[in-house]
């Protein structure tokens, strides 16, 4: 597990959930979902729960400018460094402190990266996988999923990257949309564009060069059944015939049925086959935070997931929410579209 403190520093303030400013008919104005507490919550889990013994901690660091450039533009990355709180965006929140937190965030992922371990997690904040080269976006500044991909494709790997938070990896698409040589995969619910921020739609029929971008959009509801067949069925299929030495994953948990943020139903079980199944794929791993805003379910699914990527044979903590019906009927449907666009792209495969 890798980790940095200044990760808590980045304050999006308060409002109506995640739209800041003053709202006069709201008696309490809340605090942005991507908070602080989050991420002090999931270290909390993984550092007092049972898998507690099972980890190794290591600290992070600060990324540079120079490596920063390997996927954001220089005069994006210089609005980020502001001297007021101010939305960059409609929900996305910049402020004095954000620089260092998210330079924090990019940096531990990179460390995660250069520690060579088989599996190593970069716990951090603010996420990443929304931010585009010259954009900021759904809470998001540095793509670190993608700034890992990179740096490990121009140290010559050849690179992956999994992603399985609610929402699309918008970001992350548009790094490598017209690269052929680094494979992308998102699994997410089916909710199109939001914005000029967010002008992706996340459908199937964007696949980018050579059918390397790949988009699992999976209808509202889809629970750990439809997930484990979008994975069995199409995602690990594709990631074995890519054969890549290193699977970037970017790690969310707003998938569960809990979460205000998603429309997903995944369960704690859910994740813990997740992880089993990335661990099971065999190529080193590095997986980098992302959603997830019911902290403590979101804390308890991270526990999972972990456990997961560790094979343990049973699980370790009982789930004491789940109880929302896994509802699959979708899931063919939704597949069919997948492999419908991407068939001409991966004969035999899909």
């Amino acid at each position: 597990m890798f980790w940095h403190d200044d990760c808590l520093e980045h304050d999006a303030g308060e409002g109506l959930w995640e739209l800041p400013g003053s709202w006069p008919w709201l008696d309490v104005p809340e605090p942005h979902p991507e908070t602080a507490a989050r991420l002090r919550t999931f270290r909390h889990a993984l550092t007092h729960g049972p898998v507690a013994p099972h980890l190794k901690w290591h600290e992070g660091r600060h990324a540079s400018v120079e490596e920063l450039l390997r996927v954001h533009t220089a005069g994006y990355l210089d609005s980020l460094r502001v001297s007021e709180r101010v939305a960059l965006e409609v929900n996305t929140v910049v402020g004095p402190e954000t620089w260092r937190a998210a330079s924090a965030a990019a940096g531990t992922a990179l460390a995660a990266l250069e520690s060579g371990a088989p599996v190593a997690y970069a716990l951090v904040r603010p996420p990443g996988h929304h931010a585009q080269p010259d954009m900021a976006d759904g809470y998001c500044f540095v793509n670190n999923a993608a700034l890992v991909a990179e740096t490990a494709r121009r140290q010559g790997m050849r690179v992956a990257v999994l992603d399985w938070d609610v929402h699309h990896g918008n970001g992350t698409q548009e790094v490598f949309f017209d690269r052929p040589d680094v494979l992308t995969i998102s699994v997410h619910m089916r909710h199109g564009a939001w914005g000029t921020n967010h002008p992706q739609t996340g459908a199937p029929s964007e696949v980018g060069a050579n059918g390397r971008n790949v988009n699992i959009e999976l209808s509202l509801g889809a629970g750990d059944t439809t997930y484990m067949r979008a994975l069995d069925e199409i995602a690990f299929p594709l990631l074995r015939e890519f054969e890549p030495d290193l699977l970037v994953c970017a790690s969310g948990f707003d998938g569960s049925a809990f979460d205000p943020n998603g429309r997903h139903n995944l369960t704690a079980d859910g994740y813990r086959e997740i992880g089993r199944r990335v661990a099971s794929f065999g190529p080193r791993v590095v997986l980098t935070q992302e959603g997830g805003y019911l902290r403590g379910y979101s804390a308890l699914c991270l526990h999972a997931l972990v456990e997961g990527l560790l094979r343990l044979p049973e699980p370790l903590l009982e789930d004491p929410l789940a109880y929302v019906p896994d509802d699959s009927r979708l899931a063919d449907a939704d597949l069919g579209r997948v492999k419908a666009a991407l068939k001409p792209f991966w004969p035999g495969v899909l």
